[in-house]
């Protein structure tokens, strides 16, 4: 189980420096626990865009977050939210009704 565990923290670590790397070189996230499902890590990068990733526990997604060394806020409001650049695809999924909004993943960018 310590393997499974290590590996998954090493996993979303790589991940979030990926993340980091393409959106101008850091990243500043935010951890929401989202039921049975497990923890919500909301990205933003320096550039403005945002991403998220889901780990299993909160306890994996603060030890992954930790080993990529980025600063994890309490909550995605106030000045981290201020620095997320949202775009057309975003303002067009506000405006959906919520039966046909769709997920993040496979999103345009913000162009």
């Amino acid at each position: 189980m310590a393997d499974t565990t290590e590996r998954r923290v090493a996993r979303l670590a790589k991940q979030i420096n990926a993340f980091a790397k393409s959106h101008g070189g850091s990243a500043e996230g935010s951890l929401a626990y989202i039921g049975r499902i497990g923890t919500r890590i909301v990205l933003v990068g320096e550039n403005g865009e945002w991403g998220d990733l889901v780990a299993p526990t909160h306890d994996i997604a603060q030890r992954a977050a930790e080993r990529a060394g980025i600063t994890v806020h309490e909550t995605l409001d106030g000045d981290l939210a201020a620095k997320i650049r949202t775009g057309p695809y975003e303002w067009k999924r506000m405006a959906a009704p919520l039966s046909i909004q769709r997920s993040q993943i496979g999103a345009p960018a913000n162009t």
